[in-house]
């Protein structure tokens, strides 16, 4: 399994990086009090704490921490009598040994391995751990039952193996893994109470395995500012088995709360990033998956080993030892070992097949070989298939050497058991052959082990390496890489190993010992904490703020007392008819032809009667659509973006002071023709002033691979230089004329819509609202009154001069450049001041300029307690305020409608 030792091997050479990641973390040690256990033993350390005491301690705290958070403690614990406990560190595996040999700045919040039921024993094993850098989770037998050994290692466990999930022909089953689930949340969530108890401002929370997939999001939700990455240590499957798991979803959403998540290999990125695309209906993108506006980062680190410690081993006396010995037992014959858990995606039994068919086929050397395997056992209480497992390999090595051993030799030595680090290290180091050949595997760090203390051996050892190890992808160069399902091929690759030169092996050790020396757990930890802070950084710049939900009541007062009043109101998702389809993906015959939302007709009407009221329907919509759903209402209607403007009583004006240049439409519009041909689903969308592909009702990850390709076509093409707009929407790409967006042609609508009104008209109440491209949303802030950097953005302040200077060389880092037409700057630190797009002539030559920027301020005299821009289906936005979709824009509108 994932073992709790392979994610304690990684934390113990992290402290010693603690101080040199690029200044991000600072010595800080541990809190300075912890809180007391007042709860019995199945809740955990929670301590009663609210933001506002989450404020003061934040304020009280400048340097920076790592929290490490694993299901395991790296100490074992074992209570002595009353308040008296034995601490003793665990036995290596994955995150332990690359985070072994860290200082005393680093925290590690993990489960102690027993149940705790008294009070006094909670509060005396938390103090001893607090002097060893660690916090216990206190977790109750049946909760740990359910949590562990049911949904982490019953389901996720097996799944991420390729295992598949458990069967059953009976209800039983599907009540059962309810309470699994159950479990597993309450058990995640004892974690995060834990890690928020302890939590300084500035604290890195790196989050480890499959145990804890819902931890990001609860630490989320009580402080969203809160750094949070999360890595997993086993593999992560492929989509279409993953979207097997009843539970996909929910797991999927949780686990991108967190800032950064990573893996070992980039298969495991892709497959996870391939199934938030599948099951979710979510963007991938270069840095990872959208969501909502918000990117979270996916990446691969390959861990490594504490490379230093087995290699000066070899030098002590213990190892000298240990090493004389086995060459005397061994004396005379090769030696090849297999280094596993006794589990079932180590191929255990798999390799003794390939190991037997050897001795078949090779007679010449039997009594010149022997192979021992080191079988640990990892799940004595895990039920039957372990028992079964151990049953099979015993029975195999028996029959093997029942059949070929003399009196002078036995061909396998089979160990049960953990072997010391100093009888492990004389071993690898006296083996000619490392057979790591698992089924499946994370990572495997025994052959990182392997060739570290291989380095000393004048003829040096060959690692024969399971493809499907996540270690094949760092030491496939040096490594003899076999299939361990094909017996005859592992067959093959021991005496391809047995009879290789020794140039051949010298070459491949020196390829693999360079990437392990180099590609240290250290180096590791090291690239994961700065690429979360990098992420932040970037994330900060990139991300538009969550506005909050629209304050009715204030702004219905508000529109009561105001004189003239402007509703400048979108129409899709806005105000549109809501789609009753349960379907990911939609139904494309109903969302083709939507109408106005039914709720929304009284309103609309009242609204319309009112003389004091004005409504713009802003769209990119086409000129007939507007016409056809509200061609019956008294208000204006702006089409295409803006582009074109009329009141229901006239006829369509455009705002173009001469007709664009749409040569490229012809050309532009063959290339989505050739794509909707390739993507079943998709369809163009021909506007006058813009062409649209979209791809909503499409195979999410097949649209998205075919607008990549499209975008590549177009922006590398013949319209690299054209006068053009390449935007990519959530699922569109959509290409119009440079600078025409909803706030570039809002000035000019604004000036039409006051000549039309007389001379004294002035605008005293303004609501903007609308489900926008983010390229539109420039209208929230072309008509807010206050500048950006005055209101309350989730942009973090820059508090020096390095501060800055980093600020702007990761802004450097987000801007994309593709030719005329396609400079995007993903966000800016500031708004420039009260039409600023006019005065600074931004608008295309073909658009009108209005003859002052005095015309605007006469007209428009709205502050910032009378103006309210809002999103519709955004979580993130530049809007000041946010509803989640057409459902409460009817209601708001029924409360303006009422209000006259």
């Amino acid at each position: 399994m994932a073992n709790d030792g392979e994610v304690v091997e990684a934390v113990e050479s992290v402290k010693t990086l603690v101080t040199e990641v690029a200044g991000t973390l600072k010595p800080a040690g541990l809190p300075p009090r912890m809180p007391k256990a007042e709860n019995g033993g199945g809740e955990g350390i929670k301590g009663e704490f609210d933001m506002e005491e989450l404020k003061d301690s934040e304020g009280a705290h400048d340097a920076e921490r790592l929290v490490v958070v694993a299901n395991r403690l790296p100490l074992n614990v074992e209570r002595k009598g009353c308040g008296q406990w034995q601490l003793e560190e665990r036995g290596g595996g994955g995150l332990v040994s690359a985070l072994r040999g860290a200082k005393s700045d680093m925290l590690w919040i993990g489960w102690a391995g027993l149940e705790v039921k008294d009070k006094e024993g909670q509060r005396t094993l938390t103090e001893a751990l607090k002097l060893q850098g660690c916090i216990p989770v206190f977790l109750d037998s049946g909760t740990l039952d359910l949590y562990y050994h049911g949904f982490s290692n019953s389901v996720l466990w097996p799944l991420f193996h390729y295992l598949g999930l458990p069967q059953s022909d009976t209800l039983d089953a599907t009540t059962s893994l309810d309470a699994q689930y159950a479990a597993y949340q309450q058990a995640n969530k004892a974690f995060a109470d834990v890690v928020m108890s302890t939590y300084q401002k500035g604290d890195v929370i790196w989050c480890h395995d499959y145990h804890l997939m819902f931890l990001p999001k609860y630490l989320k939700e009580t402080n969203p500012h809160i750094k949070v990455g999360w890595f997993l240590h086993t593999p992560f499957p492929s989509s279409e088995i993953y979207r097997t798991l009843s539970l996909r979803s929910e797991i999927l959403e949780a686990l991108l709360k967190a800032d950064l998540i990573g893996f070992h290999t980039y298969d495991y990125a892709r497959h996870f990033e391939s199934s938030c695309i599948r099951i979710l209906g979510l963007e991938g993108t270069p840095e990872g998956v959208e969501n909502d506006g918000r990117v979270t980062r996916v990446s691969a680190f390959p861990v490594g080993i504490d490379a230093g410690r087995f290699i000066d081993s070899l030098e002590t006396p213990a190892v000298k030892q240990e090493l004389a010995y086995y060459q005397d037992q061994f004396s005379g014959k090769k030696v090849l070992l297999g280094v596993d858990r006794l589990d079932m995606i180590k191929g255990i039994p798999q390799k003794l097949l390939a190991f037997e068919m050897f001795l078949e086929k090779c007679q010449e050397w039997r009594g010149k070989v022997v192979l021992v395997q080191i079988a640990v056992p990892s799940r004595t209480d895990s039920g039957v298939e372990y028992q079964r497992l151990a049953k099979q390999v015993h029975e195999i090595v028996g029959r093997i050497n029942g059949a070929y051993c003399t009196f002078s030799w036995t061909p396998i030595r089979l160990l049960d058991k953990l072997l010391k680090h100093d009888e492990l290290c004389a071993l690898y180091a006296c083996t000619d052959v490392g057979l790591m050949t698992s089924l499946r595997d994370g990572m495997n760090l025994t052959a990182y082990e392997f060739i570290a203390c291989q380095h000393q051996r004048q003829q040096k050892g060959v690692l024969v390496l399971s493809e499907f190890a996540g270690a094949a992808q760092s030491l496939g160069a040096g490594a003899l890489l076999v299939n361990p399902w094909n017996v005859r091929e592992v067959y093959t690759a021991i005496l391809e190993a047995l009879t290789m030169s020794e140039f051949e092996r010298n070459e491949r050790h020196q390829q693999n010992y360079k990437h392990v020396t180099t590609h240290t757990a250290e180096a590791w930890a090291s690239n994961y904490i700065r690429e979360l802070n990098d992420t932040i950084e970037e994330d900060e710049l990139r991300t538009l703020r969550i506005p909050p939900s629209l304050p009715a009541d204030d702004a219905v007062r508000k529109f009561q007392r105001g004189k003239t009043r402007l509703l400048i109101v979108g129409f899709n998702v806005t105000i549109s008819a809501p789609v009753d389809a349960p379907r990911r993906r939609g139904d494309q015959i109903r969302e083709l032809n939507l109408g106005l939302h039914p709720g929304m007709k009284e309103p609309l009407t009242k609204l319309c009667q009112d003389p004091n009221t004005i409504i713009l329907i802003l769209s990119g919509s086409t000129k007939e659509a507007l016409d056809e759903t509200f061609g019956d209402y008294n208000l204006w209607l702006a089409a295409e973006n803006g582009m074109f403007l009329r009141h229901t009583s006239g006829l369509w004006n455009t705002n173009m002071k001469q007709k664009f240049d749409m040569d490229w439409a012809v050309s532009v519009k063959l290339v989505f023709e050739y794509f909707c041909a390739r993507a079943p689903r998709t369809f163009v969308e021909s506007r006058e002033t813009a062409l649209v592909w979209n791809y909503k009702y499409a195979d999410v990850e097949f649209g998205r691979l075919q607008a990549r390709d499209m975008l590549q076509h177009l922006w590398t093409g013949p319209y690299s230089n054209a006068a053009v707009d390449i935007i990519q929407g959530s699922k569109s790409v959509e290409v119009r004329p440079v600078g025409v967006t909803k706030g570039a042609t809002m000035g000019s609508n604004l000036i039409r819509i006051a000549e039309s009104k007389g001379p004294d008209f002035k605008i005293d109440y303004l609501l903007c609202i609308g489900h926008f491209l983010s390229k539109d949303e420039d209208v929230f802030t072309f008509l807010d009154p206050e500048p950006r950097t005055q209101r309350d953005y989730s942009y973090r302040k820059m508090e020096n001069t390095k501060d800055r200077l980093r600020m702007e060389n990761t802004k450097d880092r987000l801007r994309v450049n593709g030719g005329r037409g396609k400079s995007m700057e993903l966000t800016s630190n500031s708004r420039p001041s009260k039409w600023s797009l006019l005065r600074t002539k931004t608008f295309p030559s073909t658009l009108p300029e209005p003859d002052s920027v005095e015309a605007l301020d006469a007209i428009i005299d709205v502050s910032k307690d009378t103006y309210f821009s809002c999103a519709v289906g955004r979580k993130r936005s530049t809007a000041r305020y946010s509803l989640p979709s057409s459902d409460e824009v009817v209601l708001f509108f029924k409360a303006l409608a009422d209000a006259l």
